[in-house]
């Protein structure tokens, strides 16, 4: 019996503008054929037991002081037979989930970063969690812990864009060199800038903003620096690391443009990519770390991704 990540291959989250190139290495891929074969004896793991081996991937205490992870909600004992991993818990996330029969959802970003003094019915969070309680679909988070993690988002950024050598952005105070917020790592070639960002739009699924750079076309870069999500606020970091240009989330006017000012025609170059779009890479290898460690313990399950695009912008104009 295999354990099996179902997910069509060559698919990508819908699009919201004119067709783009295919992300052929960001898409989720069936591993069938390496997973270990399962005794008659395979069971289902509980809630229990797929928490444990999220935390043996994303520990918490990788978390930002400010961050919400870990389960939101759902009760440990019931057993878990399928998984959802998406970017938003969105309620058509949410409802996805539902209709696929998943047990547990496990999004990037929290449904609860701030407090709430209510979840009534009357808005989308709190709709959200009575749907999930119904249904009976639990909700967990791996935000900045799954961010700094090995083998999170950032790494399998790192790997989409082919770096090598990569150390961390932004290390963490008690954590392992290897651990840390953003990477820093090389090309095998140096390459100009407009193919370097061409590569990055070509792994990235296909979103309305698109990529932007800033920066000449023709300047030689090898040095890359990344950040999945928003990661404006680590400009010095890039700096430090001499990095020739810096791929990130978000990056708002000023920032960008005082970073460009203070480079002036040098590096580091900006490449700036949809916020959804640079964390969804991460999905499918989370996916297959997941239940290859619960393959390893004994257990079968089903860990699907979900396809819903939840970037929040529908089309965009151009000159």
């Amino acid at each position: 019996m295999h354990s099996k990540v179902n997910d069509p291959e060559g698919k990508k989250p819908a699009e919201a503008t004119a067709k783009q190139p295919q992300a052929s290495e960001a898409q989720p891929q069936d591993v069938e054929s390496t997973a270990p074969e399962q005794s008659a004896a395979a069971k289902s793991p509980t809630l229990g037991d797929v928490l444990e081996a999220a935390e043996e991937l994303w520990p918490q205490s990788l978390a930002e002081d400010w961050d919400a992870v870990g389960l939101v909600a759902g009760r440990t004992t019931n057993p878990v037979n399928k998984v959802l991993f998406a970017v938003d818990p969105t309620l058509s996330v949410i409802e996805d989930a539902i209709e696929r029969g998943a047990d547990l959802l496990i999004t990037h970003h929290p449904l609860l970063l701030k407090p709430v003094n209510q979840v009534a019915g009357t808005n989308f969070k709190g709709e959200a969690i009575h749907r999930l309680i119904e249904s009976g679909c639990a909700l967990l988070t791996a935000h900045t812990n799954a961010d700094s993690a090995i083998g999170g988002v950032n790494d399998a950024l790192a790997d989409a864009f082919g770096l090598s050598d990569c150390v961390p952005l932004v290390g963490t105070k008690d954590g392992l060199p290897e651990e840390g917020l953003g990477r820093v790592g090389y090309l095998e070639n140096p390459m100009k800038l407009q193919d370097f960002a061409e590569r990055v739009y070509s792994v990235l699924p296909a979103v309305a903003g698109g990529v932007r750079v800033a920066g000449e076309r023709n300047a030689i870069v090898r040095k890359i620096a990344l950040c999945g999500g928003a990661g404006d606020s680590l400009f010095d970091a890039v700096r430090s690391h001499d990095a020739d240009v810096y791929v990130t989330a978000d990056l708002r006017h000023h920032p960008a443009s005082e970073a460009r000012e203070a480079a002036g025609n040098s590096h580091p170059y900006l490449i700036d990519v949809s916020h959804f779009a640079s964390e969804w890479v991460w999905l499918s290898a989370a996916a297959r770390a997941l239940q290859n460690v619960l393959v390893d313990l004994g257990f079968e399950l089903e860990v699907e991704v979900s396809l819903i695009n939840t970037d929040p912008w529908d089309f965009i104009l151009t000159p």
